[in-house]
Formats: structure tokens, sequence, C-alpha cells
């Protein structure tokens, strides 16, 4: 009887002994699907362990049919990897209430910084807003942005519609007729149309005939450009400016279409492959004032950074553009 209460001791100590180990190695460390914690002892509340919090910058741009667009989108891929972030890129499509959507998406996804390229620079505002109180800077690229953004990085547009513009007046003598097209309302574009207005005052012979909207778009400022080219007639216009190199070779094809490319010539604003391209034909498209796209957002993210580091930044920054013609051509390095 004593034996076996001796044998029973010996396997109930074995038993507890087991069930201790067994305890004692699932409890030694987190597992990996759980996130370790740090209880104060002064509060008793439960903390996150130290963990820095990844980097997200969102970024939504006008939209991705444009090859200046498709450059920004690359500048921030390509600058994200430098800083060792992630980046989230979306295209509004030219859509105000989807570009707002997506900041509202930014918001809730708690993303670090913001990178603005704004589809209607007064319309966003109140997006800009709900992110600024969120915490979360918001850096305007390319065009301005009203609601409180933190800076805009952009080309100097004043001059390159000034430059546009100072070109068009010396190869017209200071003399002749102009169309203008128009974009979207943008302070880029209203910036552009400024300059070039700025710079034909010193030529009173010089005179706007037409001023319509091509969007921003090649195919709309074909069908724009065409209803242009029916109201004045052969020798009534001797010049085209438009705000974006897509409209201006959409003005390119119309021109060309109806036989009247000899008559006039287009100066467009990017430097956009496209108006490369057209400038090495040597016909109607003869110049663009370049602007730099992948270099803009790469620095526009660098200011984002500087704002999360607590640093002041300017609030404006404009990058120097360059009238490119067929004189510099062959050595624009382009996008």
């Amino acid at each position: 009887m004593k034996s076996i209460k001796v044998v029973s001791f010996v396997l109930v100590t074995l038993l507890l002994f087991a069930l201790t180990a067994c305890f004692s190695s699932r409890t030694s460390e987190p597992s990996k699907n759980e996130e370790a914690t740090i209880v104060p002892v002064a509060t008793g509340e439960v903390e996150p362990a130290n963990k820095e919090k990844k980097v997200v910058v969102g970024f939504t741009l006008q939209n991705l049919n444009n090859p200046f667009f498709i450059a920004m989108s690359k500048g921030a891929t390509a600058g994200a990897i430098l800083h060792g972030v992630d980046v989230i890129t979306v295209s509004a499509e030219g859509d105000l209430a989807k570009q707002t959507a997506q900041i509202e998406d930014f918001i809730v996804k708690k993303v670090s910084v913001i990178l603005l390229n704004a589809v209607d620079s007064k319309g966003i505002a109140g997006a800009v807003s709900q992110a600024k109180a969120a915490g979360i800077p918001v850096i305007a690229v390319d065009v301005g942005a009203d609601g409180g953004v933190n800076t805009v990085v952009s080309s100097d547009n004043f001059l390159a519609g000034k430059l546009a513009g100072e070109y068009i007046v010396k190869r017209l003598n200071g003399k002749g007729n102009v169309v203008v097209i128009d974009g979207p309302p943008v302070s880029a574009v209203t910036d552009r149309i400024a300059g070039f207005k700025e710079a034909i005052k010193a030529a009173p012979g010089i005179r706007i005939v037409a001023q319509q909207n091509g969007y921003g778009n090649r195919e709309m400022s074909v069908t724009m450009m065409e209803t242009v080219l029916q109201v004045y007639k052969r020798g009534e216009i001797d010049a085209v400016f438009a705000t974006n190199d897509p409209s201006g070779v959409g003005a390119k094809i119309a021109v060309e279409q109806a036989n009247r490319d000899k008559e006039m010539f287009i100066v467009g604003v990017d430097g956009a492959p496209d108006a490369v391209n057209a400038i090495k034909e040597k016909k109607s498209f003869v110049a663009t004032s370049a602007q730099y796209p992948f270099d803009m957002i790469k620095m526009a993210m660098d200011e984002g950074f500087k704002v999360l580091k607590g640093e002041k930044i300017e609030p404006l920054i404009k990058i120097p553009v360059d009238l490119i013609t067929l004189d510099n051509v062959e050595t624009y390095k382009g996008w």
C-alpha cells in the first residue's frame, strides 16, 4: 500500500512539472502574430512596444493619361525608394469628387504625408482642411491648393507663359493674331496665361482673337481647334499658345488636317516627349516651355519629410523652366 502511494506521488509530481514546462514554453515570448506590449507599473495601461511607425506617402494626381503626370508618378516611386518609405499613388481622373474621396481615404489610412496635384485648386480646399485637422502635412505639387497646404512645389508657371509669349512676340515681329488654349481651373494654368499676357503687353500689335478651354487634353483640343479654324478663316490666325503640350499637339493635329499648318505656329508648355518630337519635325509646333516633373515630385517629398521632422519650410518653391526650340532641342534631356 505504501509503495502505491509513493508511485502516485511520483506520478503527480511528474505531471505538475510537465504542465509547468508546457505553460512556460507558451508565454516566454509573444507569437509572431501578436504585438508585444509593455504594461507600465505606475498606471497599469497597456502600450505598444517601441516600434517605429511605417512612413507612408499618399499621392493623388489629376490623371495618368498625360505623360507629365506619368513622369510625376515615376518620380514619386523613385523618391519613396530613396527615403525607404511606401507610396500610394492614385489618379483622380480629372474628377474633384474622386480626388476629395481619395484624400479622405488617405486620412482613414493615417498616411504620414499627402502629396496633392489638385484637379481644382479652390475646390479641393475642404479635403485639404480635413487632412490638416488630422495632423497630416499636405504638399501641393505642380499646382497650388487652398485649404492650408504646408507648401506648394511647382514650376515657375508665370515664367513658362512669359517665355512662350516673348517667343511669339519676337517671331511675329510684334504683330499678329493669337489663339490661347486654356486649361483646367488650377493655379498653374492661370499663372501661365498671366505670364503670357504680361509678355504680349509690350507688343500692342499682338491680339488674342480666341481663348478656349482644351481641358489639358489632346483629343478635346483637336475638337476645340477645329471649331476655331471654322470661325477664323485663312490668314486670320498667326500663332497658338497652348497652356500644356497635349493641348498644343492637339492643335497641331487640327491645323495639319485642315492644311493650315503653314500659316500659323504653335507654342506649348511642358517639354513633353510628343512636343520634342513635334519640334524636330520642323512643322507647326515650334517651341515649349519645359518643366521637370520627375525632379518636382521628389523635391515635394523631401519637403514633406522636413515637415515631419519639425523643420520650417518655405510656403512656395518654384522650379525654373527652359524654353525649348529647334535651336536647343537636341541638347534637351527631357523627362
